[in-house]
């Protein structure tokens, strides 16, 4: 397997959204690494540590389709319509710094505040904490927040949005070790990444985390042919997570729970109403993030979104095994 090197340019980046229109960063072989070196903060890297909000707030006017500089896309050779492509993060470490920020009309409580709100931090060298306020010590956890299949279509599509092939997820769990299978729309999948994050809680309730860069960032893209997934799914060592979203945080359970039922009732030889009383034992939903835009800059508002774990260890060793062989295009095999 190889590795590909892709660095952050103004050829390779695009301020806010995906743009079907670019051309590969990098064309790879099935199981092969793309590794990202220092990618670029917001707003095509123009958020620097220290700046004030009224510097900040000319540029989430210049960048009208979203803050976030997505990098890509990386096309994986032989990736067709029907096929899910598996993202694996094997590193993650951020750059020294990071802001949590909100501005007025956004957020869980778009009204409650009468001045906007930016706050910068400086991480230790080892990237394990970050220092807030009145001694209080945040345990760093770096991960992706934005990760993109593009979808059908020619148009370019802002990264605030989220949907079947992935986009602004902001799940927490998608850590160095995490994998996140991603449905397939266009040939070569042509994956975007950005929006890396030091640390958020579920919700993201004043609409950001600890915002920060990559200066290092690896992923390695592995085919899995003829997978019936509808939308993003991500694994960890203890979990399965499936994802709904919608404009409203009803919907957007409602439509996650019967993903959930749906993908347990193909995978793991559970009827629906079996799945539907385990999703109710077992499964956590847990609220990924409450969106909420009264005054945005942007011209696109992202989802709210729902996010499921499902614990492994609830189901059987061989269970677990044919779960994974589905995920991975095994099953028939």
């Amino acid at each position: 397997m190889s590795t590909f090197t892709v660095e952050s340019t103004q050829d390779t980046v695009r301020s806010g959204y995906l743009d079907p229109a670019a051309k590969p960063v990098a064309t790879i072989m099935p199981g092969d690494t793309v590794s990202y070196p220092n990618t670029w903060t917001h707003w095509g890297n123009e958020a620097v540590f220290g700046m004030s909000f009224a510097d900040r707030e000319p540029l989430r006017h210049r960048y009208p389709r979203g803050p976030y500089s997505m990098l890509g896309p990386v096309e994986v050779s032989g990736a067709e319509p029907g096929d899910v492509i598996e993202c694996s993060i094997t590193r993650l470490r951020t750059i020294g710094w990071g802001w949590n920020s909100f501005p007025l009309g956004v957020g869980a409580l778009p009204h409650d505040f009468a001045e906007p709100y930016v706050h910068y931090f400086r991480f230790d060298d080892a990237r394990t904490t970050a220092e807030y306020t009145h001694g209080i010590r945040l345990p760093m956890a770096p991960f992706l927040g934005v990760i993109a299949a593009e979808p059908e279509g020619e148009d370019t599509v802002s990264a605030i949005l989220a949907g079947p092939t992935g986009g602004n997820l902001v799940l927490k769990d998608l850590t160095a070790g995490s994998h996140l299978f991603l449905p397939v729309a266009k040939p070569g999948g042509r994956i975007w990444i950005g929006d890396v994050h030091a640390l958020q809680g579920d919700g993201v309730v004043d609409q950001t985390a600890i915002e920060t860069a990559a200066e290092d960032l690896d992923i390695r893209y592995d085919l899995r042919t003829k997978v019936p997934l509808r939308g993003p799914l991500a694994e960890t060592d203890s979990s399965w997570i499936v994802i709904g979203f919608a404009a409203a945080l009803d919907d957007a359970i409602v439509g996650c729970l019967r993903e959930v039922i749906h993908w347990l009732a193909s995978t793991g030889e559970v009827s629906e109403a079996e799945a539907y009383a385990l999703s109710s034992m077992a499964v956590s939903f847990r609220v990924t993030q409450y969106a909420n835009q009264t005054g945005s800059a942007y011209s696109s508002t992202p989802p709210k979104a729902v996010h499921a774990v499902i614990p492994k260890d609830v189901f059987p060793d061989a269970a677990r095994t044919r779960i994974s062989a589905w995920l991975r295009g095994e099953a028939a095999r």
